[in-house]
């Protein structure tokens, strides 16, 4: 028995609303990488002493940082203030809501994770070991399936949700890179991670 993936109704507007979606993940991240790499040594003055290795991995948390912070406003639009998971607006299972904008944002995201899936390989282990490469092929396999299958889209952001706590992380690796390990701010910082996994666990 072969099973084939493709949009419900074959329509071919959605492979491009997809395409497309996936192309500006793909470019959002090179934007922000560059502009990453341009304004930190403006504002940060380690930057400048800081390795080509370091150099690159504080650029790739630029672009991380800012599709967590993009994903998880557009996850909470989606789940809290639009209409588009709730049974009693639409009358059918939360399981089967698709629109072309929760299209579109996961998208992005799969962009966003080939991005950084070919810098981790590129550059293995430095970005990241195996983990992160099971974890990136995970989430896009995830992704792809609920495009192609416009079922469980739901999950999909609530998922994608758990991103908010990304840039505390990221925040993390940045006060310890800048030495500031002990400073007030990684301290307020870890509080505010820590915080930040109990609300999206419960």
């Amino acid at each position: 028995m072969t099973t084939s993936f493709a949009f419900p109704g074959d329509d071919s507007s959605k492979q491009l609303v997809l395409l497309a979606s996936i192309c500006s993940g793909i470019l959002m991240c090179k934007i922000v990488y560059d502009l990453t790499g341009f304004i930190s040594p403006l504002l940060f003055s380690v930057y400048g002493k800081l390795d080509n290795k370091v150099r690159m991995e504080w650029n790739n948390r630029g672009f991380s940082t800012f599709h967590a912070v993009f994903v998880s406003v557009a996850s909470i639009y989606l789940l809290v203030i639009s209409d588009q998971f709730d049974e009693n607006v639409h009358g059918d299972l939360v399981i089967n809501s698709t629109t072309r904008l929760s299209e579109a944002i996961m998208g992005i995201s799969l962009g966003y994770f080939l991005a950084d899936l070919a810098m981790i390989v590129w550059q293995f282990p430095a970005l990241g070991g195996v983990e992160y490469v099971f974890h990136h092929c995970l989430s896009m396999f995830s992704i792809i399936l609920s495009v192609t299958s416009g079922q469980s889209q739901f999950y999909i952001f609530l998922v994608l949700l758990s991103e908010a706590t990304t840039p505390f992380v990221n925040l993390r690796w940045y006060l310890d890179t800048s030495g500031k390990k002990g400073s007030k701010a990684y301290t307020l910082n870890g509080i505010a991670l820590f915080l930040g996994w109990l609300v999206l666990l419960n």
